[in-house]
């Protein structure tokens, strides 16, 4: 089959790879679908998150399941499913508690000898405990398939920081980054019933999507002039409620500065240059919280998919660009350069 795999910075390639095929009992195999590019996939791409030359890449997918292991039960050839992008047993005491990523079995997708979502086709280990079902007729339609691809990570990331965050009905919240995360945090914000919903970027194209998620006011400014701006918003106070979602230390002080006391962070960015962004002396003094990490999006994915196969809400605005997976390098290079915002491949 055809995948996508790094080599080296800038260097991404889709090259012929071996099949998958199903190693243990409780593997399956799932032909690819849709896929896409995320903003996290670009640290490796810019050289600031290590991989290994030919290591495969892309965590993001949904399908059709190809083949099962006799151990498999819940899944059988023919099923559209949605993968989370870390699999996990479904059984272990942290899956129970639903923090999925922490699943001593589990794994990333494009990890070290594992199949990445840019590809044709994917092995997927721990299919019962990581795969979710979606109905059959979503193949034949565009719009939702790409919908539904936003479970398997940038919805239920923006789910987990508006949580973390502490986002409740009629809050103020703000949102700090203007990627396809941060826009999902805006969706999950208004969701959770946000009255007012406070956009921090510049990108008329982004900010323009905030909008049409459930911004109700767009902060175009930066540094000071940002925290004025809010300020200005919310009397004087900050909002309830941030949303971190880039993970550099500057969106960090800036999360730190609009948030009001009393308030909480909810922190999704991956960090990145962000070591000394947290002062605890000025959280402890205005009891400022902060929540977040790796988002457990297998455990979210339940209570949010009535809702976009409904329509109630839709995250397929995200994405901006459409790919075929031989293009996948030129997706790469769009991303980089902000000329997209979330690319997504069709194999």
């Amino acid at each position: 089959m055809r995948a996508t795999v790094i080599h080296a910075p800038h260097d991404i390639r889709v090259e012929e790879v071996p099949d998958p095929a199903i190693r243990q009992p409780t593997d399956a195999v799932v032909r690819v679908l849709r896929a896409c590019i995320c903003g996290s996939d670009l640290w490796a791409y810019r050289g600031e998150s290590a991989r290994q030359p030919g290591q495969r890449i892309g965590h993001e997918f949904l399908g059709v399941v190809e083949e099962t292991g006799a151990g498999v039960g819940g899944f059988a050839v023919g099923d559209l499913v949605v993968a989370p992008f870390v699999w996990s047993d479904g059984t272990c005491a942290y899956c129970a508690e639903g923090l999925t990523t922490s699943c001593p079995e589990g794994g990333f997708w494009g990890s070290v000898g594992s199949d990445g979502g840019q590809g044709e086709a994917v092995r997927v280990p721990h299919a019962d405990g990581t795969l979710v079902k979606l109905p059959a007729a979503a193949a034949s339609d565009d719009r939702l398939l790409t919908a539904l691809l936003a479970l398997s990570d940038v919805l239920g990331t923006g789910h987990h920081a508006a949580l973390g965050a502490g986002v409740t009905k009629g809050s103020t919240v703000a949102v700090v980054g203007d990627g396809a995360v941060g826009l999902c945090g805006v969706l999950a914000a208004k969701r959770l019933g946000a009255e007012r919903i406070i956009a921090l970027g510049r990108h008329s194209a982004r900010t323009d999507i905030a909008r049409r998620f459930g911004a109700t006011d767009v902060v175009a400014e930066r540094g000071e002039a940002a925290l004025a701006a809010v300020r200005e918003l919310t009397r004087g106070e900050g909002a309830h409620s941030v949303i971190e979602a880039v993970g550099t230390e500057q969106s960090m002080r800036t999360a730190l500065d609009i948030v009001r006391d009393g308030g909480a962070i909810g922190y999704v960015g991956v960090p990145h240059g962000s070591a000394s962004g947290v002062d605890l002396g000025v959280m402890f003094d205005r009891n400022i919280a902060l929540r977040g990490g790796v988002a457990p999006v297998r455990t979210y994915i339940p209570e949010l998919l009535p809702d976009v196969l409904d329509g109630t809400i839709d995250p397929s605005p995200v994405f901006d660009l459409s790919i075929g997976l031989d293009e996948v390098p030129a997706g790469y290079r769009a991303m980089d350069g902000r000329t997209a915002l979330k690319v997504l491949i069709t194999p």
